[in-house]
């Protein structure tokens, strides 16, 4: 007899990575990356989860190294604060920016989205380098578990196999949105962007062609890039 209940409908697995799009996250890490090129300019990353997918999603390995700690029980990704580069630098009109207040400028929004104002507050001119207030703000972790709304953008890139990943990004504050906000934001008076790919995916200037898909390959190469 052929039986055509309990059958699971879906044409693959669930990504374990997070793409772009309108997502809900928490924040496992915050911490600087030093660009190669500059020596002082740092990206602002911050190391993501996902909801939790239930007993039949298998996510990365929490640690790679100790398989004892189990593995991440939503997809994961890892963000940039923006697109550029934090460095102090001056821009046309004799305009100053400086690197290590828009760091801090940024975490202060995160820390207002991830209810943890306190530590903020209390961390006034307590650290001398935007280094050990970094570290102190990840050691401390006052947004531990705390889920957030967010617009996560991509600019694409192709793998050493072929397959288009994405460097994941924040959009930046403007008049017309901002990246992230409480979760518990009213869907009315939600303020973050309403994802769409014209504006928030930049895309590979010639794609190359692939004949064919190995997920498992792919999911494996996408393990590497986010544990390395």
């Amino acid at each position: 007899m052929i039986g055509t209940k309990n059958i699971k409908s879906g044409t693959g697995s669930v990504p374990k990575i997070i793409e772009p799009g309108n997502r809900v996250i928490k924040v496992n890490k915050v911490y600087l990356d030093r660009a190669p090129w500059s020596d002082e300019g740092y990206n602002l990353m911050f190391d993501c989860e996902g909801p939790e997918l239930g007993s039949d999603f298998q996510g990365f390995f929490i640690d790679k190294d100790d398989e004892a700690k189990g593995r991440h029980k939503g997809q994961v990704g890892r963000i940039r604060a923006s697109r550029w580069l934090y460095e102090s630098k001056t821009l046309a009109g004799d305009i100053e920016i400086d690197r290590d207040l828009e760091i801090t400028k940024f975490l202060k929004h995160f820390a207002n989205a991830a209810g943890s104002t306190k530590w903020m507050d209390e961390s006034h001119n307590k650290y001398p380098t935007i280094e050990e207030f970094v570290e102190a703000f990840n050691n401390d972790a006052p947004f531990k578990d705390k889920f957030i709304s967010a617009c996560v953008c991509g600019k694409q890139y192709e793998s050493r196999d072929g397959y288009t990943n994405n460097d994941l990004f924040f959009p930046k504050f403007s008049r017309n949105g901002i990246p992230f906000e409480a979760e518990d934001v009213e869907n009315g008076a939600s303020q973050v962007y309403v994802f769409n790919e014209k504006d928030h995916i930049i895309p590979i200037t010639k794609p190359k062609e692939v004949e064919s898909f190995s997920a498992g390959k792919k999911e494996e190469e996408d393990e590497m890039d986010f544990l390395s």
